[in-house]
C-alpha cells in the first residue's frame, strides 16, 4: 500500500512540474519552476550580460536564474517580475526572426555582411548572427544576441587568428576577413576613387574644425552651455561647426536625427552615445579612435571610442 501511496506522489509531483515542448528560445515564457532546454540558453544569455554567475548547463529555472533575471530587467528598466517573457527577450536582444534587412547572412558560402559595428554591450539578431559566424569558424562567442565578455574575447581571439588588429569590435575589417576578403575589395575601385576624392578635398576644412575644436579643451561643462563660458555637448558642437561656416541642429538628439549614418567615422564625423537609453551625448570625430567632447564631470576634453565606458554607450557615426 506503501508503494502505492508513493508512486502516486511521484507522479502528481511530475505532472505538477512545469514542462515545455521543444521551441527556440523567446518562442514560450520561462518562470520559476520550469525544467527546458531554453533555460540553458537563457541562463548563457544572463551570463553574457553579467547578471547570471552559477551553472548554466542546468536546465531548471530555479531561484538563482530567478533572481538573475530580476537583477537584469532592473538593469534593463522593464517590469521586475522574475518572468521571462516578450518584454524580457526584447530587452536581451532575443529574436526569432531569421532574416534583417540590414544584415546579410549565408550558411552556404558562410559570408556575413553588416552595415554598423558590433562592440561590447551591443544585441540583437546582427549580434546573434556574428556569433553564429564566429561559431561557425571554430570562435564560440555564445548565441545570445548580446555582445559581453565572451563574445568580445571571441572576437579578439579570430582577430588574432586572421592577423588583423585585435580590439575585440567587429568592423569591416573583422568582417571582410570572416568573409576571406580584404577590406579593400570589397568596395568597387570607382567607390574607392570617389571616396579618397572626398577625403581629399575635406581634409583641409577637417582639420581647422579639429584645431578649433581643441582650441576649446578645458572649457567646463554648463548645462544649457553654448559659449566658451560654459558648453553642453551639443552647444559644444554646434559653436565649433558655426566656427567653420557650418550650421547645426542645437541638441543631441535633433543632431542624430539630421545627420547621415555612417559605419566608418572620418575626422569631422559627429559620434553618438546612449548615455540615457537615446542618442543624448555626442562629440566630435578627430581620428585614431578618438574623440573631442564637452563631457559633464571633465569640461571639454579628448576621449577614445575604445575605452569601456564610451565603448559600452556608443550607438554610432554621423555626418552633417
Amino acid at each position: 500500500m506503501k508503494r502505492v501511496v508513493m508512486s502516486v506522489i511521484l507522479a502528481g509531483s511530475l505532472f505538477a512540474m512545469p514542462t515545455l515542448s521543444d521551441a527556440a528560445l523567446g518562442d514560450q515564457t520561462l518562470r520559476e519552476g520550469v525544467r527546458h532546454g531554453d533555460v540553458v540558453e537563457l541562463k548563457s544569455a544572463l551570463r553574457d550580460t553579467g547578471h547570471y554567475t552559477y551553472n548554466a548547463s542546468t536546465n531548471f529555472f530555479g531561484n538563482e536564474t530567478r533572481a538573475a533575471v530580476r537583477d537584469f530587467q532592473r538593469s534593463a528598466g522593464i517590469t521586475v517580475d522574475g518572468i521571462v517573457g516578450p518584454q524580457t527577450f526584447r530587452a536581451l536582444g532575443v529574436s526569432n526572426s531569421s532574416n534583417s534587412s540590414a544584415t546579410t547572412v549565408s550558411n552556404s558560402n558562410s559570408t556575413i555582411s553588416f552595415s554598423t559595428i558590433l562592440r561590447s554591450g551591443a544585441r540583437g539578431s546582427q549580434v546573434r548572427q556574428l556569433q553564429q559566424a564566429l561559431a561557425d569558424r571554430g570562435f564560440s562567442g555564445g548565441n545570445s544576441g548580446i555582445y559581453g565578455p565572451k563574445t568580445q574575447q571571441s572576437v579578439r581571439d579570430f582577430q588574432r587568428s586572421a592577423g588583423i588588429t585585435v580590439d575585440g569590435i567587429a568592423g569591416p575589417q573583422t568582417y571582410s576577413a570572416i568573409n576571406g576578403t580584404s577590406a579593400s575589395s570589397s568596395s568597387s575601385s570607382s567607390s574607392s576613387s570617389s571616396s579618397a576624392t572626398t577625403v581629399s578635398s575635406s581634409s583641409g576644412s577637417n582639420s581647422g574644425l579639429v584645431s578649433a575644436a581643441k582650441s576649446h579643451i578645458g572649457t567646463p561643462y554648463v548645462w544649457g552651455g553654448t559659449t566658451t563660458s560654459g558648453f553642453d555637448c551639443s552647444g559644444f558642437i554646434q559653436y565649433v561647426f558655426n566656427q567653420q561656416g557650418k550650421s547645426t541642429p542645437r541638441t543631441t538628439a535633433q543632431m542624430y536625427s539630421a545627420a547621415t549614418k555612417v559605419s566608418n567615422p572620418q575626422v569631422g564625423d559627429i559620434v553618438f552615445f546612449n548615455i540615457s537609453r537615446a542618442p543624448s551625448h555626442a562629440g566630435i570625430y578627430i581620428g585614431n579612435g578618438e574623440f573631442i567632447h564637452a563631457g559633464s564631470s571633465t569640461g571639454v576634453t579628448i576621449s577614445n571610442l575604445n575605452s569601456g565606458y564610451w565603448s559600452s554607450h556608443y550607438m554610432g557615426a554621423g555626418r552633417l
